[in-house]
């Protein structure tokens, strides 16, 4: 324990020394959640509609206010030309088109089935899937009420009454879904990148000949490597988390201390993968560019960042299983926004705990078969 605090007394003399990069290490990962969490956003406000009202009626102009009063459209105005419609799509004026049919209140009064069209302009694919749902939504949510009013009216109250409730995020913000993936996206870059380059700074200075002859072991001298980044980005992924309350309204709804005890589980492995880098890399270069390869690319797309694993095929959905942000999301998410206890995700800190292992085992491995 001894020369494993020795070594990282050293190492933290080395960072405190060069207080542009602790400067980069503690604040531009809170720089980087601003940044990304106000750019990403799956949340679609204000799509602009323009409205065919071919009945003009009561109950027209209650479905247009519907869609309006969402907040999810803001209204164009009215058209009632195909050909001046889709002019509108064409000049990206509006991007979605509501198409109210003749007879549509006649129809409602006498109970029977009515079709409303919903023309989405589909140049942007994903933009189109969640308009999509919005107006399905809200013509659904029109429908049932018209149809409680109709039976309430004629004295038969309805047989079936849907009343969905959302848990952990009733107003479907993007935000809470982004904002743990960012978290756990910048967390592991921060932390890989920095200690990656830690061991091969000792190659290009020519001081890991310094260190061979030192009373050092492979092992001490790696652990002793980690405890200064380990701190740092310790503190700084607490700053993140912090900051995403702060600025995104992010709950916390669980443990404190298991959310810290997580982090921290997470950061070892994400450490242990920067010195299992840095011992592989000669030069500082190669080192940042395979730690940005391993960490950011794997975590943004393989961890359920922003694309769920379920929907990938079998043989990537087995590839997940090696990246360590799968299973840090799902523990930050089940305490951060549904106040879990540990019963709840154990396997995936165990999972985070075997990676750690394995990931420190190979750098300290690799380390003595070059000072063998």
């Amino acid at each position: 324990m001894g020369k494993i605090l020795a070594v990282g007394a050293k190492e933290m003399r080395q960072i405190l020394r060069d207080r542009r990069t602790l400067l980069i290490l503690l604040f531009i990962p809170a720089f980087f959640l601003l940044l990304y969490g106000y750019a990403l956003s799956f949340d679609i406000r204000n799509v602009r509609l323009a409205v065919q009202d071919r009945d003009r009626s009561t109950a027209s102009r209650e479905l247009v206010s519907s869609f309006v009063n969402s907040g999810y459209f803001a209204l164009v105005g009215y058209e009632d030309s195909d050909a001046a419609l889709a002019r509108l799509v064409d000049e990206g004026k509006v991007r979605a088109i509501l198409s109210i049919p003749a007879g549509l209140e006649r129809d409602l009064a006498l109970k029977r089935p009515v079709t409303v069209q919903v023309v989405i302009d589909g140049d942007n694919a994903n933009t189109a899937a969640t308009v999509s749902g919005y107006a399905r939504l809200l013509i659904a949510e029109f429908g049932a009420v018209q149809m409680k009013t109709l039976l309430l009216a004629a004295g038969s109250p309805p047989v079936v009454i849907a009343e969905p409730r959302i848990w952990y995020n009733p107003q479907l913000r993007s935000a809470l879904f982004l904002v743990p993936g960012l978290i756990a996206y910048i967390s592991m870059i921060t932390a890989v990148v920095s200690t990656a380059l830690s061991v091969v700074r000792e190659k290009e200075r020519g001081t890991m000949e310094q260190v061979r002859m030192a009373p050092v072991g492979p092992v001490s001298y790696i652990l002793g490597k980690t405890l200064p980044y380990l701190a740092i980005s310790f503190t700084s992924a607490v700053l993140i988390v912090l900051a995403a309350m702060l600025l995104f309204d992010l709950p916390m709804r669980g443990s404190w201390l298991l959310l810290l005890f997580s982090i921290g589980l997470f950061l070892v492995g994400a450490q242990a993968q920067g010195l299992l880098i840095s011992t592989i890399a000669d030069t500082q270069q190669v080192a940042f560019q395979i730690a940005l390869l391993s960490s950011m690319l794997p975590t943004m797309i393989l961890s359920g960042f922003i694309f769920p694993i379920s929907s990938m095929p079998a043989v990537v959905q087995a590839i997940t299983h090696i990246v360590p942000a799968r299973y840090f999301l799902v523990a930050l998410r089940a305490i951060v926004l549904k106040g879990a206890d540990i019963t709840a995700f154990w396997q995936d800190l165990v999972a985070l705990a075997i990676f750690a292992t394995v990931a420190m085992g190979l750098a300290s491995l690799r380390l003595r078969k070059e000072w063998a």
